[in-house]
């Protein structure tokens, strides 16, 4: 599903314009990156739970030149399926 098939089917269940629709994704997007972003976890009853994890720097083997190189360390953004939404979808 696309973002315009999204924000459309939202639009019809909520009610609400297209227009309302983005910038409700919009404004969840800008809190999440937010949140993310001092490593604070954003949880969504009944649907989820967002939490940022830092992944450490390490070095790997390039297999067919045998250099090593540095990953550099970076944020990842871990979600976790709430039980809810979990038993709605089996």
């Amino acid at each position: 599903m696309e973002n315009k098939e999204i924000v459309k089917h939202i639009s019809g269940k909520l009610g609400r314009s297209q227009a309302d629709v983005n910038k409700l994704i919009d404004g969840l997007s800008t809190v999440l990156k937010n949140s993310c972003a001092v490593m604070d976890t954003v949880a969504i009853p009944g649907f989820g739970t967002f939490e940022p994890k830092k992944k450490s720097e390490r070095v790997v083997l390039m297999p067919n030149t045998g250099k090593r190189f540095l990953i550099p360390p970076k944020v990842v953004l871990n979600f976790k399926v709430s039980n809810v939404l979990k038993n709605k979808l089996k």
